[in-house]
């Protein structure tokens, strides 16, 4: 089998089930940020030591990139057709447990953080950027078509998720928050 098709040579691709729509479409443009994304958290990952210290970590990570796919595979099933791998209340509060989790080690904020610290870090707060916008894109999906709205809850605790990840992983490897302050506005 080859890599390439060339069946979207003209601006169009195949959403599950087959539907043919743009490329610029509301729901590719979604699903396709949810992909980039997951490489970004892939990046970030590529860049954290692969010592046992952070085996629970790159396990609850593997479990978002696993979800964050099927957030892409759901956004790219056109409306009223079956979804082979919904997102659950449950996969909402795994994110929740983890925020959780992750938060009760770090010092509480006290100010706006600049992103940055470990490359690690850096990358997380970049991928929550980028969920923020696949967010935003899965809105305008659900604005004009029926998504299940626990897609949108997913990606809004995701970006929380990220947000924390990456304070947690800037502790744990010893990089320095640098700190937004009133006086720097």
């Amino acid at each position: 089998m080859k890599i390439y098709t060339r069946t979207g040579d003209k601006g169009q691709t195949s959403l599950v089930h087959g539907k043919r729509v743009s490329k610029n479409s509301s729901r590719v443009n979604a699903y396709g940020t949810c992909d980039e994304a997951n490489s970004m958290i892939g990046l970030a990952l590529a860049s954290l030591g692969q010592g046992e210290e952070w085996a629970a970590f790159r396990q609850a990570m593997h479990v978002v990139q696993t979800k964050l796919f099927h957030v892409g595979a759901e956004l790219a099933t056109p409306t009223r057709l079956k979804v082979a791998w919904p997102i659950t209340e449950a996969d909402v509060g795994f994110l929740e447990e983890q925020i959780d989790e992750m938060e009760a080690s770090l010092p509480p904020l006290s100010n706006f953080i600049l992103p940055g610290g470990h490359l690690c870090g850096a990358s997380l707060h970049a991928a929550r950027t980028i969920v923020r916008r696949a967010e935003r894109m899965a809105v305008e999906v659900w604005k004009e078509e029926d998504i299940s709205p626990v897609v949108l809850t997913y990606l809004n605790r995701l970006s929380d998720l990220l947000f924390v990840a990456a304070r947690y992983v800037n502790l744990r490897e010893g990089a320095v928050e640098t700190g937004l302050h009133q006086d720097d506005v």
